[in-house]
């Protein structure tokens, strides 16, 4: 009975004890507000990203029409890109020309994985800066060319330097001394300069010079002002020439049509060079043609204009060509004008100079 009591007891204090906690802790009103604390110090403010981005990417649609005019160009189209070996990347992919202008050497370490076509990045500093400075050129130095024919070289074409150095003749052994009484070994069906041998052409450099009754001088189109950018980057018509296209001729009306827009900045011709320019390049073509025929009549040539062994089929490190310097000579040039793809244009006397004295260091 006491336990009973005293259990009772226990049950009353704690639960006294409750009612008084609950009673304690009970929240009255708010208080007022206190008086506000002294300000902080203002940030500083954070740039636009906006306005930066607009320096370039602005409304106008320059933009626009230069990515169009470039993805019409054969730098963006075709299988030109996908020669991404560590011989070919340097000048193919825009990867291997960033990594061959830093390093000077004229291949790449490695193949080109994830290969690019030459593109904004490949030209500009694009952002860089993120400012207009990084449409400037990401290489104008004069250029180190690979391949000279023997001579001492120094041009510099200002803004077309960036295009020389991939539109230059590759080097090519064995090199031919004229007047020299020696056999030349060579064992590649495509000896020659590659295919794009157009800064020296227009340089007037690199050719096998034979002595013959025309002199090696060069025309006026090797000191324009900024070289291959003033004629090929000229205001452009459409997506078709000009301008990041860079193409100098278009097709109008089923015919194609000279863009004289570089020829008028370069105020070489006011009175026009369309006719002017067909009929040098038809002359070009015709001395091209019979530098040809000579090399397939005295079978160093295949009709396609790849180089014979000396059992008449393709030349090969099996089948080698033994050629005497004229022909060896001879075939470099017919090579060298025909890959320029100018017609002779770009350095009409050079190039007239090279077919003529091959025709007569060959004979009748």
């Amino acid at each position: 009975m006491k336990k009973v009591n005293l259990f009772y007891l226990l049950s009353a204090i704690l639960f006294g004890a409750m009612l008084v906690f609950a009673s304690c802790t009970k929240e009255g009103a708010p208080g007022t507000n206190g008086a506000d604390g002294q300000d902080g110090e203002d940030g500083i403010n954070g740039d636009d990203g906006t306005a930066s981005c607009i320096l370039c990417h602005d409304n106008s649609q320059v933009m626009f029409a230069k990515i169009n005019q470039w993805e019409h160009s054969i730098h963006a189209t075709g299988g030109n890109f996908e020669r991404n070996g560590i011989d070919c990347a340097p000048c193919h992919t825009s990867q291997g020309f960033l990594e061959r202008m830093e390093t000077g050497e004229q291949v790449t370490a490695a193949s080109i994985s994830n290969p690019n076509p030459i593109n904004c990045y490949t030209c500009h500093w694009i952002h860089n800066e993120y400012t207009p400075a990084d449409w400037a050129l990401t290489y104008t130095d004069e250029v180190n060319f690979w391949h000279t024919g023997g001579k001492a070289v120094t041009e510099d074409f200002e803004k077309g330097n960036l295009c020389a150095n991939c539109h230059q003749s590759r080097v090519t052994t064995p090199w031919p001394v004229p007047g020299s009484a020696d056999i030349y070994e060579i064992t590649s069906m495509r000896y020659g300069p590659h295919h794009g041998p157009m800064a020296n052409l227009l340089g007037g450099f690199g050719g096998y010079e034979v002595p013959g009754s025309m002199t090696y001088t060069s025309s006026m189109h090797k000191n324009i002002e900024d070289a291959c950018v003033t004629c090929h980057m000229a205001d452009a018509y459409g997506q078709q020439a000009g301008g990041h296209v860079m193409n100098v001729a278009y097709e109008y009306h089923g015919g194609m049509e000279l863009l004289e827009a570089g020829c008028d900045a370069a105020e070489c011709h006011p009175e026009g060079i369309a006719d002017a320019t067909e009929e040098v390049q038809e002359e070009v073509h015709e001395m091209l043609e019979a530098l040809h025929y000579k090399l397939i009549d005295l079978a160093v040539s295949d009709s396609a204009g790849y180089l014979l062994g000396d059992d008449g089929t393709l030349a090969s490190s099996s089948n080698p060509a033994n050629l005497s310097a004229d022909e060896a000579g001879a075939f470099f040039n017919f090579k060298f004008v025909e890959e320029d793809r100018s017609g002779g244009i770009h350095n009409i006397k050079y190039a007239k100079a090279l077919l003529n004295n091959s025709l007569e260091a060959l004979g009748d």
